[in-house]
C-alpha cells in the first residue's frame, strides 16, 4: 500500500488534522494514519473575488485552517505539532462556488441548479511541517495541492429533491449534498477521485507524502496524463525508490552543527571500527531525537490541572456565569487579582477548552456552566476544591509514600477524608468532603442505579451512603423500593443540607452507625459505593462477612460501585487512584468475583458504565 512506507517516517511524530469532519477522520484512520484532531477556529471569510480560479480559494482556506491550528498549539497549548493537515472542499458550477445552504429553500434551489448538469468538486489540501526554535518562534514549511473531481447529477424531479431536502442531510454540506449518504442517489456518474467528493483526496495525499519523504530518482518517475486533471508522478515500487536514491529528504530539515576540537592524541589508540559505528549511530539518533508527545503531556499535565484548580478557587467560572462575557480587567476586579495574572490564567483556560475568547472578551463554555460553575446542574466545583486542598498535598509526597508504602494523610493537614471506614473526623472537615462527594455522585448516580434492574428488591441499605445522592436516585427510579442510608453520626447530621427538592423522601431513612461495630440494618440489597478500595483485607473481610450473614440465600444482593480494573491492569485512572496508598487496593472484575464468591455470593455480574464508576451485582448463594 502506498502509504505504508511513509507510516514509519511519521511514527513518534505529532500529526494533527485541523478538521472536525468525521468523514476526513474516517478516511485517514482507515489507512492506518495516527493523528490528533484539533478543529480549526479560522473563520472562512476569504473574499472569493480575490481568486482567479475556484481551487485557489480552497487551497488558501485549507492553508489558513492549518496555520491557525499550528500557531494555537504552539503558543497556547504549548504542544508544537510536527505536521498539521488542513483541507477545504468546495462545489463549483460554471466557476461559481456553491456554499452550504442557509435553509431548506436555499438547499432546494442549489440542488435544482445541479440537476442534470456536471459540476466540479475541488478539495484543497495543505501539509504544514512545524519546527519550534524556542520561545514563540515557529518555523513552518508548507506544501499544498488540490484535486478536482467531475460529478454529474441525474435529471431530478421536484418531488425527489424535496424528499432529500427534508431528510436534513443537505444543510451542513457544500453544494447541498453528501455523496457517501443519501445524496448518492442524485448522482449519475463520477469522473475522478470519489473520496475527493466525500471530503479528502486520499490517493493524491498519499502520493504527496511519498514525494516528501521518499523523493524519487529521475529514472523512476513516470508522468501520467489524465483527462481534465494535471499529470501526477507515480512510482512503480516505492521500496525500490527508497533503496535506489543516494539521498532522502526529510521535512522539516534540521540543521546539523559539527564542532571540531583539538585533542592531544599521543599515547592513545585509534578508535575501533565498532566504536566509530556506535558513535555515528548515536549522532544519527540524536539528530532526529524529539521528546515523544505523551511524555510532554505528562510533564505539563500538572500545570493544566493547577490552572483548573486556580480558576475554580478564584470563582472565575462563577463570575462569568453570573455576569456574562467579560474582559480580563473586569474579571480581575471581580476576583481581586492582578490584570496580568488574570489574563494569563484566562488564556490558559481558553487553550484548555474551558473558556471561549472573542475580541478580548471571555465567556464560559457550555461545559463550564454545567460542570465548573458552583451552581451548575452537575457541578464538580467542590470536588475540584477538594482535589486542590486535600489531594494535591497528598500526591506532592508521593515519592515518600512509595518508599514507605503507606498513605501520607497524617502528614497533610486536615487530609482525613474517608467516610464510613471507622476513622474519627471533625464535623467541620466532614461537610466539605461530603459536598465534594455529592457533586461527583450526582454525575454517576443514574448510571449506578440503572446498570442492573433492581426492581425486585423491596429495600436497600447504602452503607457509607454519605449525602444520600444514590439513595435519592434509587427512590426516584424504583417506586416500590425503600432505602436506608447508613453512615457515621457526623455524616448523617449534615444530610439535610443535600436533600433533593420536589422528591418524596418518605421512603428514605438516614441511620447513624459504624458498620464495623454496629449491627447492620436489615435490607434485601446492600450497597457499597466507593468503600471497598479504601479497606484493608481484614476490614473488608469483616464487612463482607456481616453483609453475607444478613442476606437471605437466593434473594439477598450486594451492589458495588468502584473503578474496576481491566484484566491486564492497564487502566490508568484506577491505578493512579491506588497511589493514594490507602489500606485497600484496586481490583479487576475477576478479582471481585473471587472475593465475593469467597463470602458466599454467586451470579456475579459486572457492568462497565463508561462513567466515573463501574458496577458489580452479586446474589447470596
Amino acid at each position: 500500500m502506498l502509504l505504508n512506507p511513509v507510516i514509519s517516517k511519521l511514527a513518534g511524530k505529532r500529526v494533527v488534522l485541523a478538521s472536525a469532519s468525521p468523514r476526513r477522520q474516517d478516511i485517514l484512520s482507515n489507512v492506518g494514519l495516527r493523528f490528533e484532531v484539533v478543529p480549526s477556529w479560522f473563520k472562512e471569510t476569504l473574499d472569493k473575488s480575490m481568486f482567479s480560479v475556484p481551487h485557489e480559494y480552497a487551497v488558501e482556506t485549507a492553508k489558513q485552517k492549518a496555520l491557525e491550528v499550528a500557531r494555537r498549539m504552539h503558543l497556547k497549548h504549548l504542544k508544537t505539532p510536527d505536521i498539521v493537515i488542513g483541507a477545504d472542499t468546495i462545489v463549483t458550477l460554471e466557476n461559481t462556488i456553491l456554499e452550504k445552504p442557509v435553509d431548506k429553500q436555499d438547499a432546494y434551489n442549489m440542488l435544482s441548479r445541479l440537476s442534470g448538469k456536471e459540476h466540479s468538486v475541488f478539495t484543497g489540501v495543505v501539509i504544514v511541517h512545524c519546527q519550534s526554535h524556542g520561545g514563540n518562534e515557529l518555523e513552518t514549511n508548507i506544501i499544498d495541492f488540490y484535486e478536482e473531481t467531475k460529478v454529474k447529477f441525474a435529471n431530478l424531479s421536484e418531488e425527489l429533491l424535496w424528499e432529500y431536502v427534508h431528510s436534513g442531510e443537505p444543510m451542513d454540506k457544500a453544494g447541498g449534498y453528501g455523496i457517501q449518504s443519501l445524496g448518492g442517489m442524485l448522482v449519475e456518474c463520477v469522473h475522478g477521485d470519489f473520496l475527493n467528493v466525500v471530503g479528502f483526496p486520499l490517493n493524491h495525499f498519499c502520493k504527496t507524502l511519498a514525494e516528501i519523504y521518499y523523493p524519487p530518482c529521475k529514472n523512476t518517475i513516470h508522468r501520467v496524463k489524465h483527462d481534465s486533471i494535471p499529470y501526477v508522478e507515480t512510482f512503480e515500487n516505492l521500496s525500490d525508490v527508497e533503496s535506489g536514491c543516494s539521498s532522502q529528504a526529510e521535512i522539516p530539515k534540521t540543521k546539523r552543527t559539527e564542532r571540531k576540537c583539538k585533542h592531544d592524541t599521543k599515547g592513545l589508540d585509534k578508535p575501533s571500527k565498532d566504536t566509530v559505528a556506535l558513535e555515528t549511530g548515536i549522532v544519527e539518533l540524536a539528530k532526529d531525537c524529539k521528546l515523544p508527545s505523551n511524555i510532554v503531556e505528562l510533564l505539563d499535565g500538572f500545570k493544566a490541572s493547577k490552572a483548573l484548580f486556580a480558576a475554580s478557587k478564584l470563582k472565575v467560572f462563577d463570575k462569568l456565569k453570573d455576569n456574562g462575557p467579560l474582559k480580563a480587567v473586569e474579571i480581575a476586579d471581580l476576583i481581586n487579582a492582578s490584570v496580568r495574572g488574570t489574563e494569563r490564567l484566562l488564556d490558559a483556560c481558553v487553550a484548555l477548552g474551558l473558556l471561549e475568547k472573542t475580541h478580548q472578551v471571555y465567556r464560559n463554555t457550555q461545559q463550564a456552566n454545567i460542570y465548573l460553575a458552583s451552581d451548575g446542574e452537575f457541578s464538580v466545583h467542590d470536588y475540584i476544591i477538594h482535589s486542590n486542598d486535600k489531594l494535591w498535598p497528598l500526591f506532592s509526597n508521593l515519592e515518600i509514600a512509595v518508599k514507605e508504602g503507606i498513605s501520607q494523610c497524617q502528614k497533610c493537614k486536615n487530609s482525613e477524608t474517608s467516610s464510613s471506614d471507622g476513622s474519627s473526623f471533625h464535623s467541620e472537615v466532614k461537610k466539605p468532603f461530603m459536598t465534594a462527594m455529592h457533586g461527583m455522585l450526582k454525575i454517576t448516580a443514574h448510571d449506578l442505579a440503572t446498570a442492573f434492574d433492581l426492581s425486585s428488591y423491596g429495600s436497600a441499605c447504602d452503607l457509607g451512603g454519605c449525602s444520600g445522592t444514590l439513595a435519592y436516585e434509587l427512590v426516584r427510579l424504583y417506586p416500590d423500593m425503600r432505602v436506608n442510608v447508613f453512615d457515621l453520626p457526623e455524616v448523617i447530621q449534615h444530610t439535610p443540607c443535600f436533600q433533593t427538592e420536589n422528591l418524596d423522601s418518605s421512603r428514605l431513612t438516614f441511620t447513624s452507625g459504624n458498620f464495623f461495630e454496629d449491627n447492620l440494618p436489615k435490607a434485601d440489597l446492600y450497597i457499597l459505593s466507593r468503600v471497598i478500595h479504601h479497606l484493608s483485607d481484614e476490614k473488608l473481610n469483616c464487612l463482607l462477612g456481616k453483609i453475607s450473614k444478613n442476606c437471605s440465600p437466593g434473594q439477598g444482593g450486594l451492589l458495588i460501585a468502584e473503578i474496576v480494573l481491566d484484566e491486564e491492569k492497564k487502566q490508568p485512572r484506577a491505578l493512579l487512584q491506588s497511589l493514594s496508598m490507602s489500606e485497600g487496593m484496586q481490583r479487576s472484575g475477576s478479582e471481585y468475583r473471587q472475593l465475593l464468591e469467597k463470602h458466599g455470593f454467586n451470579n456475579v455480574q459486572l457492568k462497565i458504565t463508561g462513567n466515573l464508576l463501574d458496577v458489580i451485582l452479586a446474589v447470596k448463594r
